[in-house]
């Protein structure tokens, strides 16, 4: 499918934006109040489904209610919202500005503030359908919206009594580094595979190369899609690019084996979405990149808080002890007509212990942490990744 990369891109976007769910619980409150309108606009299903005791509410206690629902919830979502931004600007400060989108994602956030907005825009709705004799030939009070509308504010003060715990569990550090290294430890597993011999394209010139004749860091790449117009136009692709490489107007992404016209490189284009930074998204290396910006947080002057760097290191260790048990290679995996670079296990020991040498070096905590989790990575391993881990150290010494 054409432009199903940018798609997929787009879609990852959403999930990672604080809108959509607070917009979509909206619209849903429009269509629920239209249908509760509807039942209260005929009298035998009103009295099939309330008691007496509750349809007998007058239009200044319906006004009244409606009201100060209006009002209170509004207000809390305010402070719901201000309550996230400080939460965000903490994280960002203290454990590195791409740990923003973990708290963008976070589905706690997304639902407590949908639901307040969705009470809100409810309660206005009602408030416009109460009609006193002196506005029309009639007097309407719609009293199931109005317990619905009741219902939606308990079911609000629930929801603020949930954020109000749910946010210090957000920022909290050891929280953090947990939610990353279970993330990083399924996506290593998933990614795994066991192959005689890892793919390593190397680039040639005499082949055509494919520009993306854009700049940003590639978010998605549908290798479904290249697999497809390689088949059907007889041609082998070799990516020389991986998800979370920078890519500029003169950088190769890709050479195409079998000759290759430009309205073929233009399909081949519209497999890849760039954006302006990393994500998590086909990219393993990246949640290991945000673990390692902790570690080199944690361990800064202004900070130097090592045991946040040795929890750090332990969720490293885990991943890796997960990764090296379930295959050799990760990453993408490649397809029939379409080779790409797959990550080994010593491309992941230079990506987190080798990244984060740099900043455990100079503490002596941490160095300690440091050399053990190593030890601990040989312990129990097979026998090619316990070497891949000697060679390591060896190359650190």
């Amino acid at each position: 499918m054409a432009y199903r990369a940018l798609a997929l891109k787009t879609l990852s976007d959403i999930r990672a934006s604080y809108w959509f769910i607070p917009t979509c619980l909206a619209v849903l409150s429009v269509v629920l109040a239209q249908l509760t309108l509807w039942v209260d606009g005929n009298p035998d299903w009103i009295a099939a489904v309330l008691p007496d005791s509750m349809i007998h509410t007058q239009i200044d206690g319906a006004r009244a209610t409606l009201s100060v629902i209006a009002q209170s919830v509004i207000g809390l979502a305010g402070v719901m919202f201000s309550i996230t931004m400080v939460a965000v600007s903490f994280a960002s400060g203290n454990f590195g500005p791409r740990l923003i989108g973990n708290f963008m994602r976070d589905r706690g956030n997304q639902w407590s503030l949908g639901i307040l907005i969705a009470t809100f825009v409810y309660a206005l709705i009602m408030l416009r359908a109460v009609q006193s004799k002196f506005e029309s030939e009639a007097a309407f009070v719609p009293q199931l919206s109005l317990v619905v509308a009741m219902g939606l504010t308990f079911l609000s003060v629930m929801v603020v009594i949930y954020f109000v715990h749910h946010v210090p569990e957000t920022i909290n550090v050891s929280n953090i580094a947990a939610r990353l290294g279970r993330q990083l430890c399924d996506d290593l597993a998933a990614t795994a595979r066991r192959v005689a011999e890892p793919a390593n394209p190397r680039v040639r010139n005499d082949l055509p190369r494919l520009t993306l004749e854009a700049v940003g860091y590639v978010q998605q790449m549908d290798l479904d899609a290249m697999n497809g117009v390689a088949e059907t136009h007889g041609l082998m692709i070799d990516l020389l690019i991986l998800p979370g490489d920078f890519v500029h107007r003169d950088r190769f992404v890709a050479q195409v084996r079998g000759g290759a016209s430009d309205d073929t490189l233009d399909e081949l284009r519209q497999s890849f979405a760039l954006g302006p930074s990393k994500t998590e998204d086909q990219n393993v290396l990246f949640l290991a990149e945000q673990l390692v910006e902790m570690i080199a947080r944690a361990l800064s002057p202004g900070v130097n808080d090592p045991h946040t760097a040795i929890n750090c290191l332990n969720w490293l260790t885990a991943a890796l002890a997960e990764a090296g048990a379930a295959g050799n290679v990760f990453g993408v995996a490649p397809r029939e007509y379409v080779s790409v670079r797959a990550l080994t296990f010593r491309d992941l020991l230079d990506a987190t212990f080798g990244a984060a040498w740099h900043y455990v070096s100079d503490d002596p905590l941490a160095r300690n942490a440091f050399d053990e989790c190593l030890e601990r990575l040989c312990h129990g391993a097979s026998p090619a990744v316990a070497g891949t881990v000697d060679e390591f150290r060896r190359d650190l010494s």
